[in-house]
């Protein structure tokens, strides 16, 4: 399962909201990683997610694949939105 999103943050992905992704995602078995700018790295990784550099206007795709994947999906879904990241 995959969904992309438009980042919104004024300050992008910035280390705060990448930990509370990467913690979120940790939480679950399926493997889940995000794609920015042709790069992918293990959304469970957040030396990974800070590397990218994701900026405001930044388009991402969040790609899940697992038992528990459609719970992850929306579980992160659910986090862009409620904390005013991403639409």
């Amino acid at each position: 399962m995959e969904k992309t999103f438009t980042i919104t943050a004024k300050s992008g992905i910035h280390a705060r909201p990448a930990t509370v992704i990467v913690g979120l995602a940790s939480r679950f078995d399926s493997d889940i990683h995000l794609e920015f700018k042709e790069r992918t790295v293990d959304l469970k990784s957040i030396m990974g997610v800070m590397s990218l550099g994701i900026g405001q206007g930044a388009e991402i795709k969040v790609s899940v694949v697992g038992e528990d994947e459609q719970e992850a999906l929306n579980a992160l879904q659910n986090l862009l939105h409620k904390e005013g990241l991403a639409k």
